[in-house]
């Protein structure tokens, strides 16, 4: 059974077949063994990686006003340009409602404007900050956490308010009783549905409606009404 040279004693062809048998399965069970851990390695690391995409992502796109779904959409160049071009020859207090990630505020803070940001969605407040002292003007903006319904604007003189069609008509109505006949509102890429727009600049969804609330609301002509019984 066994061929013998000067030092080695070598199993005969029956006995390695044996020997074979009994290893070969081992040898697979292992290498299983070994991919069945690398693909449970592999999984879990893209599970970790979407949920921690997931957990930074979902704050910048979940609804920022709970009453209505208005996500989060940054403002495009064209927009801030046509915003700021509504806000010239303008002065006073601004604030934009819905704030985002304080692109607004931080442009008109640069042109001189005292200017606060209302926002709903926490991390985007914090990272609005982060933006205003980052660009050296946080010594004029505001950023706060708060449901515009539960906020008065009626001390602000400059309002921009980027909003959807389904809140425009109750946003139209709050602004209407609360801020002073001065005031300029900005609506960017949707208009209000009853007032007539003083201006408007831009195109698609960077258009821009400016409204004078004088002119809305019929200010002058309550004016015009009141002077001659005033003198009388």
């Amino acid at each position: 059974l066994y061929q013998v040279s000067e030092n080695t004693v070598c199993p005969s062809p029956g006995a390695m077949s044996r020997a074979l048998a009994k290893e070969i399965p081992r040898e697979e069970g292992e290498g299983g063994s070994r991919r069945s851990s690398w693909g449970l390695l592999v999984t879990a690391g893209v599970g970790g990686t979407l949920v921690a995409l997931y957990a930074v992502a979902t704050p910048f796109v979940t609804p920022a006003l709970r009453k209505v779904c208005l996500p989060f959409v940054p403002a495009t160049a064209a927009q801030i340009q046509n915003v700021l071009k509504m806000l010239e020859n303008r002065s006073g207090s601004l604030v934009d409602i819905g704030s985002g990630d304080g692109r607004i505020v931080i442009a008109a803070a640069k042109k001189g404007f005292q200017a606060v940001g209302y926002e709903l969605n926490p991390w985007l407040v914090w990272y609005s900050r982060y933006r205003a002292w980052r660009d050296g003007v946080h010594q004029n903006t505001k950023f706060y956490i708060s449901d515009l319904w539960k906020v008065s604007f009626s001390h602000y003189r400059n309002v921009v308010v980027f909003g959807v069609p389904q809140m425009m008509p109750q946003l139209e109505k709050k602004l209407e009783e609360e801020l002073e006949c001065n005031t300029r509102i900005i609506a960017c890429r949707f208009p209000f549905p009853r007032w007539i727009p003083d201006h408007t600049t831009g195109e698609g969804i960077d258009t821009v409606w400016a409204y004078d609330l004088k002119h809305s609301r019929g200010c002058e002509t309550k004016s015009l009404e009141i002077t001659p019984e005033t003198e009388s």
